[in-house]
């Protein structure tokens, strides 16, 4: 689980509110495009997510982007975007935290079978369960990846 504190006060202080009062404060905010995509798919701000993350055009920008097209769900239009990322530098940490929850994958992380297990997930299975908390440490190890990316001397992703 992530420490909000590990990003500062103004992400800390978002991710503290509820979702009625999160929108308007990741709008105002002058965070990076991603942090705000991850931010806004965190509270479950569709629309914005998939607004921010289509404009960015890096690997991080279509991993965003896959994630928004798989909870749509449009599983196709996710897989195109999963393929556009390529090897990104989350992926091992991914399959070892999957690995944990219950989900089995490949010697390698791969995007697009996930998408297939999602898919095939039922509501109140034990695999839509696995799925969710995939996601959520997906969330995670993809949020700190930005938000780090984002701070003062790192390379930005936006």
């Amino acid at each position: 689980m992530i420490d909000p504190q590990a990003y500062g006060p103004e992400i800390a202080g978002i991710l503290a509110l509820a979702p009625n009062e999160a929108r308007d404060a990741i709008r105002r905010s002058k965070l990076p495009k991603l942090v705000r995509a991850g931010l806004y798919l965190h509270f479950d701000y569709w629309e914005e997510a998939h607004e921010l993350a289509q404009d960015v055009e890096t690997p991080d920008g279509s991993y965003w982007h896959g994630i928004v097209h798989r909870q749509e769900p449009d599983a196709a239009n996710a897989g195109y975007w999963f393929q556009r990322v390529g090897a990104h530098p989350i992926f091992p940490a991914l399959r070892a935290r999957a690995a944990e929850l219950g989900y089995r994958s490949s010697a390698n992380w791969d995007p697009i079978a996930f998408i297939d297990y999602c898919e095939n997930a039922r509501a109140g299975s034990p695999e839509e369960q696995i799925a969710r908390e995939v996601q959520r440490a997906e969330w995670e190890l993809l949020f700190d990846h930005c938000a780090r990316q984002a701070k003062p001397g790192a390379a930005q992703t936006s």
